[in-house]
């Protein structure tokens, strides 16, 4: 007689809820937890490899002025963003159509220049390096990996689980798993994880003497921007990898106050 699986279903599936636990980590400064199943210095080495070869193939920025601007506020962001080990590097790279940044888990920061037509300011460039910079200081890219290594799991049991089922049912599940498994949990994470390197990029700018109210004024000018080139492409909120822009200026108007306090004592 075959003993009863369920028992040892459960117990596997406690294991599985144990070792996640155990894989957990906490972001600074939100508190939040996350999951952490992929490794640190793994990841920091692929992006240095990365970042190299994307500046063989991008061109890098001749402006000297510019250049100097975005080294000096990048230094003043690194100065007093708790990012171990880091390898800080900032390069603005020559593409005036861009309007973006992005800084790699190992401290490598990319500017494309594009982005400084809706900065204007150095505090508004903080805005953007302090933005990018929280991303990495939240881990944000090995909580995605992990994220995905999860999904792919929950994919992989299911395909066990209904593998006694009918080819179309067994595609038809693994779709609607796949569907609902992005708007359900991939595409909310994405958003608050940039509502989150909003509120860290707000305080390390204010904690780097930059007047956070110049966060505010950036994302005003990114709205205005924005609806200049036709108010964005119809995406439904629901769908979206970043959150709409008018809620990014109301989350950014509620942290004021304390990101205010913090510039008070960086400028003492």
């Amino acid at each position: 007689m075959l003993a009863p699986q369920r028992p040892y279903r459960l117990l596997a599936t406690a294991a599985v809820l144990a070792a996640l636990l155990a894989a957990c980590e906490t972001v600074p400064e939100t508190g939040r937890r996350q999951l952490s199943l992929v490794g640190s210095s793994e990841v920091m080495q692929l992006s240095l490899s990365e970042f190299d070869k994307l500046k063989k193939e991008t061109p890098i920025s001749k402006d000297a002025a510019q250049n100097a601007l975005v080294t000096r506020v990048g230094r003043r962001i690194a100065a007093v963003a708790p990012l171990p080990n880091a390898q800080w590097e900032f390069v603005l790279f020559d593409k005036p159509d861009v309007m973006n940044a992005f800084c790699l888990p190992g401290g490598k920061v990319g500017v494309y220049s594009g982005i400084l037509k809706i900065t204007q300011t150095e505090a508004g460039l903080a805005t953007v390096i302090g933005h990018e910079v929280s991303h990495a200081v939240a881990r944000h890219g090995e909580e995605r990996m992990s994220e995905s290594l999860l999904l792919q799991l929950g994919g992989t049991a299911l395909a066990a689980l209904t593998q006694s089922r009918p080819e179309a049912a067994q595609q038809l599940m693994q779709m609607a798993y796949g569907v609902g498994a992005t708007v359900a949990v991939a595409l909310p994470h994405s958003r608050k994880q940039e509502l989150e390197a909003d509120h860290l990029g707000l305080l390390y700018m204010a904690r780097a003497a930059y007047d956070p109210n110049e966060a505010v004024a950036f994302w005003q000018r990114f709205v205005a921007y924005n609806k200049e080139k036709g108010g964005g492409d119809g995406t439904p909120a629901f769908l979206r990898t970043h959150p709409v822009d008018e809620e990014r200026v109301a989350k950014l108007q509620e942290l004021l106050p304390q990101a205010l306090g913090e510039y008070q004592k960086a400028k003492k």
